[in-house]
């Protein structure tokens, strides 16, 4: 792992907090994203075993994302309180036996009731974890903190499929189906790593025993120079700073078509790879394995592009809207091998996006701001997590063709395009504020 150098001993910190805090944060995060996307895998075994129609399936896994945004904000209020160790050792626990439980769905009622049971369990993950970056890392290795946290999901992309396919392969075991046996054992697997979380994530550098007092003192003073302004405990008063900010309404809604795209395509790519004659879970959830490659190539060269030429809007907006045109290519061409490519292309793009536009928001907030704002951004954004897999599932029971939503990918990423440019315009708005307000308050240094 490359740490960036920053001089001094706040680099010495840095090295050790990247090798010793994120894999603790990716762990938890690695099997969020394999317990919320493991149903693709079961996605035709369902519709053979409890009847679940494509539509159904489609409103069933986008029910995640509307109960995992609704107590996003609610959920980072409590985590501010309470502080991040306990809050996301709860929400694995959570979360962990919710998916297990999952096991007993009979039909499409059932199946709504767990996944929207397991987006409230998860609620405040992410935006938790993204509130310790900015207690961690100052400004300029933030991007690649996020990159290495972003490598959990594209790893349970690459890792999961193989790993739920050999557990559907248990198939009749105990009288179970395998699906069934999938969710039993990954939702405990995730309550281990939620007692590990309790035992092992420190809350603050100064907790962290494998820091000396000086490192810990660095990563702190480096943190907080690398945030906004801090406006104290209270959310009241600060509304408008964590919601109403222009920059922090575009980039949720970049993120939300980000996620329409995302989560569309990646929860169909195993039925999309079934559909190009593949047969065998284990193989199907192999191949459906090349989202993980795309999305684990995006976050780690992203962020290092982004070091040397660190231009905010231009590159979210080319990030944006690429998927479009990979779309487009893809419903051109019919060679299945090429088709499973581009669906690594397009991945990388989707993730490569995230790292740049979470660092540029953490540029702006700090404090109670921080918490509750990066929480409403994840919450605008994660519903798109709702609409993209219902629109591809409404458009493949249309069609009967799990590739007839690739139309929605290509409208929806040159939308984000072309916001891109709105969003430069409100970042500077923004750091043209932040300057008049650090000239007549000089004791609050901000960095860009």
């Amino acid at each position: 792992m490359s740490i960036p150098a920053v001089g001094g001993l706040y680099t010495v910190a840095v090295r050790k907090a990247m090798l010793r805090l994120l894999p603790v944060l990716c762990l938890a995060y690695f099997m969020s994203y394999v317990d919320r996307t493991n149903i693709a895998l079961a996605k035709t075994h369902l519709r053979a075993d409890v009847d679940i129609s494509a539509a159904a399936f489609g409103l069933g896994a986008g029910l995640f994302f509307l109960t995992y945004a609704l107590f996003e904000v609610p959920s980072n209020l409590v985590m501010y309180r309470i502080g991040p160790r306990r809050w996301i050792a709860r929400i694995a626990l959570s979360w962990g036996a919710v998916t297990s439980l999952m096991l007993f769905i009979q039909d499409d009622v059932t199946f709504y009731i767990g996944r929207i049971a397991l987006g409230a369990a998860e609620a405040g993950l992410y935006p938790a974890m993204m509130f310790m970056v900015t207690q961690w890392f100052g400004q300029k290795d933030r991007a690649t903190a996020i990159g290495f946290i972003y490598l959990a999901p594209t790893l349970g992309l690459l890792l999961g499929g193989p790993l739920g396919g050999a557990l559907m392969e248990l198939d009749d075991l105990g009288g179970l189906h395998g699906w069934q046996w999938m969710f039993l054992i990954e939702g405990l697997i995730t309550m281990v790593i939620g007692l590990a979380v309790l035992a092992y994530l420190p809350e603050v550098p100064a907790d962290a025993t494998w820091l000396t007092a000086d490192e810990a003192a660095a990563l702190s003073e480096q943190a907080g120079r690398g945030s906004g302004p801090d406006p104290g405990h209270a959310l009241r008063g600060n509304m408008g700073q964590a919601f109403g900010r222009p920059f922090i309404l575009l980039i949720g809604i970049i993120y939300f078509l980000n996620q329409v795209t995302m989560n569309g395509v990646t929860f169909n790519v195993p039925s999309i790879i079934e559909s190009l004659d593949v047969s065998g879970s284990f193989l199907i959830g192999l191949l459906s394995g090349v989202t993980g490659i795309g999305g684990t190539i995006g976050v780690l060269v992203m962020p290092l592009v982004f070091r040397r030429v660190p231009r905010e809007s231009l590159t979210i907006g080319v990030l944006a809207a690429a998927p479009a045109l990979v779309a487009a290519v893809f419903l051109t061409v019919s060679s299945p091998s090429v088709r499973i490519a581009l669906i690594g292309v397009m991945s990388a793009f989707t993730f490569a996006t995230l790292p740049i536009f979470w660092s540029v928001a953490m540029a702006r907030m700090s404090g109670i701001v921080a918490a509750a704002g990066l929480a409403f951004i994840n919450t605008v954004g994660l519903t798109g997590g709702f609409v993209g897999p219902y629109l591809f599932g409404l458009a493949e029971s249309d069609s009967g063709d799990p590739t007839s939503g690739f139309p929605i990918v290509i409208a929806t990423s040159l939308v984000g395009g072309a916001l891109a440019v709105a969003l430069r315009w409100a970042l500077r708005k923004e750091d043209r504020k932040t300057a008049r307000t650090t000239a007549v308050e000089p004791d609050l240094e901000v960095l860009p």
